[in-house]
């Protein structure tokens, strides 16, 4: 067994009816607070309770509803704005990934010079300064409520990148499954997929560790459960409490190992195309790279395989491995995302760029099958365009 380190700073909250906490949560870390939604959610009745159960904690609470799906740096920007405005000492982001993302980067920006953009993995590192960050989770699969990343999209470049520090962990983060019961199908479909590949890029990392096959293994078996019944029955509380739990380990193992080719890939597509969701350009990426990759990881897709079909747990892993890429195949239909970059309305002729664009993020090079040159990039995007 190979030595491992293994940190998580953030107070998790689990369960049902836990949102009723907020108020006292926010209150340990300041005593002037942002919510952070999007205008979707920010309108609410949800929201009304929340913002009350804060102000009844003692808490002067101010509301910025600015976020946008794959929130970008003019959306941080408007969001510090409204921070030193109302001269906030904690931030708090409620919703999907996109929420609780950019509560990190404005709780960054709002209390250093220049812009979040000028913090991301590659450049100076935020400080101490930073704002505390509570997260409320509304979604099962960004796993953002328990992780030290803040995905950001730069318009004008057409470019997708984030801050990765461990001073925007969150302090603490509140998992309701009941927040989740009326997530739309399409919603519920792509964030489910983004924690199982979440979980399994985490799997095939070289810098898992015996604790992160443990959790990436049940989140996997989790979602695979979950996932069709919540689809079916979105107010399943039992189904939607598997899967939050499911996207909070998932997180767990992200932010202790990381993430491989296609997130990288798909980080460049809605990078480039703001309108794809980023479950859904997995979800489109999926089928080639299972393929791509299963022969480098045997051990681990056989797993994998394993868990979408029992039946495979009589094949030697060298037949479970290959046989898991129909496995995912059939999961992905199952789920209403058979989907190719076509589907995507990414242009044909804009593939070389996309190739050139899923090589910035190193998440390729920890790939166990790593792409050595943009033109098998292209090639690998090219088996991705029509399904």
């Amino acid at each position: 067994m190979k030595a491992f380190n293994y940190f998580q700073p953030t107070q998790i909250h689990f369960g049902c009816g836990r949102i009723s906490e907020a108020g006292e949560v926010v209150g340990r870390y300041g005593g002037r607070c942002l919510l952070v939604t999007d205008k979707q959610l920010g309108s609410t009745p949800l929201i009304e309770k929340v913002k009350k159960n804060i102000k009844e904690a003692g808490v002067a609470v101010a509301h910025f509803k600015g976020v946008i799906p794959n929130p970008t740096t003019e959306c941080i920007k408007a969001g510090a704005e409204a921070a030193i405005a109302h001269q906030a000492d904690v931030v708090l982001g409620l919703g999907g990934g996109s929420s609780m993302d950019a509560a990190k980067a404005i709780a960054v920006e709002a209390t250093h010079e220049g812009t979040a953009w000028d913090y991301l993995f590659y450049k100076k590192p935020p400080t101490d300064k930073t704002l505390p960050i509570i997260s409320v989770s509304t979604t099962s699969g960004t796993g953002s409520q328990v992780t030290q990343v803040a995905v950001i999209t730069n318009t004008a470049n057409r470019d997708k990148s984030a801050i990765y520090n461990p001073i925007i962990y969150p302090k603490a983060a509140i998992v309701d499954p009941e927040l989740m019961v009326t997530l739309p199908r399409a919603v519920t479909a792509s964030t489910g997929f983004d924690a199982f590949c979440h979980a399994f890029e985490s799997y095939l990392h070289p810098h898992r560790s015996v604790y992160i096959d443990l959790l990436a293994i049940e989140a996997i078996r989790l979602v695979a459960e979950n996932l069709p019944l919540a689809l079916a029955d979105g107010a399943n509380l039992d189904a939607r409490s598997g899967l939050a739990w499911a996207d909070t380990l998932a997180g767990l193992c992200i932010a202790n190992a990381g993430v491989t080719m296609p997130h990288g890939i798909g980080m460049a597509i809605s990078g480039m195309y703001p309108h794809v969701a980023h479950g859904v350009s997995l979800a489109a990426t999926y089928p080639a790279f299972t393929r791509y990759t299963q022969a480098a990881a045997v051990r681990q897709f056989a797993g994998m395989g394993r868990i979408l079909n029992p039946e495979l747990s009589r094949e030697s892993d060298e037949a479970a491995g290959e046989q898991s890429c129909e496995e995912v195949d059939k999961f992905l239909k199952s789920v209403g995302l058979w989907v190719g970059l076509k589907d995507l309305k990414v242009p044909e002729d804009e593939l070389p760029a996309l190739a050139k664009q899923s090589l910035v993020l190193p998440d390729y090079q920890s790939n166990p099958r790593v792409v050595q040159s943009e033109e098998e990039m292209l090639e690998f995007l090219k088996n991705n365009y029509r399904r």
